[in-house]
This record gives structure tokens, C-alpha cells and sequence, in this order.
């Protein structure tokens, strides 16, 4: 089935680089639907096409990516690609400034908890033209709305439960076997680690909303369903709240102010990335960057279950990033081959690696795991090892999506510093939930 089919079922069923970075002025906020001209680099007096493109990460993903667009460049002398580069926890925010203003770049790096969020107010590309030829069909789907292909899938990752050796060791534990192992078994492995290892944790804070997405998983629900309606009740909320009391409670979670400290840093920063928990709940792309961090190589582990079969881990291919395109660009084209040439070009497949997940070019997928270091080809094996496990993908996130990891992490510290019961956390985070998608 392509894009266009996908599509048409949805429709039935409702600075360059681094050195020389754009400074983008503060703007105020303006609704995301206001009109006007587009916002794109302004073209050279040489007759050069210019773009903008924003991306987020880690610095090494910086240098990468500065290398693409000087590979890009060199095949494409008439198109100068100027980067816009920041983290995480800024990125979003000057987008939506950038989209409200009408300045937004031509190129954005997309995550599905936002692709709604501007697709849904006319904002995204259709990139119809970009190859997807060699795609599976879970990579095009999860960037197909009722308007078209608006998010190409640079790359597809898993969420997992990453194990610290170093730390399992230092508590007398083994690396645990995770085709078989329950939550039971998961208490009480990060218990003992509490226990033993001095200074070291069984886990660190919850990682949302991955981990009530996969906890729902496995008792076949979802957080949001095809219809974009929430797909939980209270009690499911109720009982993974409880879940994570009841970790803390038993020592296997540090105390509340040490859960929030970490519930705000960075992967660099966390417990995983500083080795100071055993287990961390991340995406299978972040492995490399972690184990870099912790001084050792992670193991990447399928996710505990109240079965103890693997088939019930909740686990489910994600897009791990996507490649958008501004619809207010004067260059659509060009938009749209720079993102074919991140998406499918060798240079960029050999450049990013792993790094934007495992690459959804199946053809490009080949030629960069042959040649990946260790713990990078760990993560690529774990997710092509857990494929026959998988239950489908998730639905698109509906419009709203995005302020869910908020509420979740606001009401999970609620309960940890025993604030609210977890019941209650469940009832009052339900209701924000409806109202930030409904």
C-alpha cells in the first residue's frame, strides 16, 4: 500500500553549520494559523537557492549532520543549506514561534508526538516525490496524515530497557534474560540492586510517554486510538501509577528529589548516562550516545511483562525522527530533495549511522550495518532481533499529544513525593489528558 492509499484510508476513518549558525530573533507568539510570507533564508545574489534547516540533538548528530549538508551541497552547487541547531528542551518552542510568525525553517527535523500538531494547522509539506520505494510500510505510514506525506522516516528505533553490567556486577546479578522475565522479577532485580550496590540504583524515573504506551501495549490497549481519542480508562492509569509507587517504595527508585533532578536532565546526565542505575527506559538509537556517557556498553533488553512471554513486551517500531517540509517554503522542490538525499543517499546513511535510528531505507539499512561499531550493531541487532515480537504500530498522536509527557511526569512526581495517591493522580491526570486532546 503507498502513501497516497494510506492517505485516502485516514480520510475514511475521519546557519548554517554549527560555525555559522542563524541567531533567530525572539518573536512573539502568534496563534499557528496566522497568515502571511513565508519565512525562508533569503536567496544569494549569486542565484543560489537557500533553505533553513532546524534540527535537535547531541553534538556529535550536530557534526554529522553539518557533513550531510556539505555533502549535499557539493552534488547540489545551486543550493546552500543553512542549519539550525539546539537541544531538546528549546527546540519545540521556537518552532511553534517560528511556525506562528510565519519564519519557520524549510527543512524541520519532525517527532510524531508533534507531527499533528502542525500538520493538522496546514503547516507541513506534502512531500509526494520524495523515493519511499524502498520503506517499509510501517515507516511511510507513520508519517502519513489526511494531508499527504507530511513526515519521512529517517530512521526506526525501539523503546528498551537498557542494562548497566557494570552495575549488575557490583550487586552479584547477571544480565538477566529478557524473553522471560516478569515485572515481578523486575522489582526484584532493582530491589537487591539498591541493596548491594553501594551508591547505585535498581532504575531510574519513568521515561513517558513511552512507558505507559508500552505498559497499555501489553494489555492490548494504546494511549490514543486511530480516531485520536484517549484509548485508557482510570484504572489502567491507576495501576500504572501504582506500578511505579510501589518500585519506589521498595528501594528500587531513589528518593523523590533525586527522581526529579533526573526526570530533568539530559541522557548525558541521567542515572543511565552517569552509571549510576542499573536499568534505564530509552529509545535503541540513544544506545550508543548513553554507553559513551556511562563509560560502558549497555545492553539493550526487551521490556518486562506480567506474562513472562516475549510476545507481551508492548514493544513497537517507532519512527525514531522524521524529515518535514515548512508548506509556506518558496522552494518546495529543493526542500524535497534535500530530505530524499538525507532519507536515501549513501553519504548521509554512512554519516548518520544509527544515530537517527536504524536507517528506514532497508537498502541503506544494509550497507551502514555492515560496517557499524560494536554497541551501535547491538542496537541494530535488537531491533531487527524483536521484529517477529511486535504487535503493529501505534496509532498518529492526535493533536494534543505532545503536552501528555508533561502531565505525565507533573502527577508521577505528585505521587512520589506523596502528594496525591496514585487513584487520585490517575483521576486528575486523566482529565488534563481529554483536555489536551479532545
Amino acid at each position: 500500500m503507498n502513501y497516497q492509499q494510506r492517505s485516502e484510508g485516514i480520510r475514511r476513518i475521519a546557519g548554517q553549520r554549527l560555525t555559522k549558525s542563524l541567531a533567530i530573533a525572539a518573536v512573539a507568539a502568534l496563534a499557528l494559523t496566522g497568515c502571511g510570507g513565508g519565512g525562508n533564508a533569503a536567496d544569494s545574489a549569486d542565484g543560489k537557492v537557500s533553505l533553513r534547516f532546524a534540527w535537535w540533538g547531541s553534538d556529535s548528530r550536530a557534526q554529522a549532520t553539518n557533513e550531510i549538508i556539505e555533502a549535499f551541497e557539493a552534488e547540489n552547487p545551486n543550493i546552500d543549506v543553512q542549519g539550525e541547531y539546539s537541544d531538546w528542551s528549546g527546540y519545540w518552542d521556537k518552532l511553534a514561534t517560528q511556525v506562528a510568525s510565519n519564519d519557520a525553517p524549510d527543512i524541520i527535523q519532525m517527532d510524531d508526538k508533534y507531527l499533528r500538531e502542525y500538520a493538522d494547522r496546514g503547516a507541513l509539506l506534502d512531500l509526494d516525490g520524495v523515493d519511499v520505494s524502498n520503506f517499509e510500510e510501517v515507516s511511510v505510514s507513520n508519517g502519513t496524515t489526511e494531508d499527504g506525506l507530511v513526515g519521512i522516516t529517517t530512521g526506526i528505533n525501539s523503546f528498551t530497557l537498557t542494562a548497566n553490567p557494570k552495575v549488575l556486577k557490583e550487586a552479584g546479578l547477571d544480565i538477566p534474560d529478557d524473553k522471560t522475565w516478569t515485572w515481578d522479577d523486575y522489582r526484584e532485580i532493582t530491589k537487591t540492586v539498591s541493596e548491594k550496590a553501594e551508591g547505585k540504583y535498581g532504575s531510574e524515573a519513568p521515561n513517558e510517554p513511552a512507558g505507559l504506551q508500552s505498559w497499555l501495549r501489553q494489555s492490548d490497549k494504546h494511549l490514543t486510538t486511530e480516531s485520536g481519542e484517549l484509548g485508557l480508562t482510570v484504572e489502567d492509569l491507576a495501576g500504572y501509577f501504582q506500578h511505579h509507587q510501589d518500585l519506589l517504595d521498595s528501594g528500587s527508585y531513589p528518593v523523590a528529589s533525586v527522581l526529579a533532578e533526573n526526570q530533568n536532565a539530559g541522557p548525558d546526565r541521567s542515572m543511565t548516562g552517569t552509571g549510576t542505575s542499573a536499568f534505564g527506559m530509552w529509545w535503541s538509537n540513544q544506545l550508543g550516545s548513553l554507553s559513551a556517557a556511562a563509560g560502558v556498553d549497555l545492553v539493550p533488553l526487551r521490556l518486562p511483562s506480567s506474562t513472562g512471554e516475549a510476545e507481551d513486551n508492548g514493544l513497537w517500531y517507532k519512527s525514531s525522527m522524521m524529515m518535514s517540509g515548512y508548506s509556506k517554503s518558496k522552494h518546495p522542490e529543493e526542500v524535497k530533495k534535500f530530505i530524499d538525499f538525507m532519507v536515501n543517499s549513501e553519504e548521509a546513511g554512512e554519516l548518520n549511522k544509527m544515530d537517527r535510528g536504524l536507517p528506514a531505507n532497508t537498502e541503506i539499512r544494509d550497507l551502514v550495518v555492515s560496517d557499524l561499531e560494536p554497541i551501535e550493531a547491538a542496537s541494530a541487532e535488537f531491533v531487527t532481533g524483536i521484529e517477529t515480537e511486535l504487535a503493529g504500530s501505534e496509532p498518529i498522536p492526535p493533536m494534543g499529544f505532545s503536552k501528555i509527557q508533561d502531565i505525565l511526569y507533573r502527577y508521577e512526581m505528585e505521587i512520589f513525593f506523596k502528594r496525591q495517591s496514585p487513584q487520585d493522580a490517575a483521576t486528575n491526570a486523566l482529565n488534563e489528558m481529554r483536555s489536551a486532546v479532545e
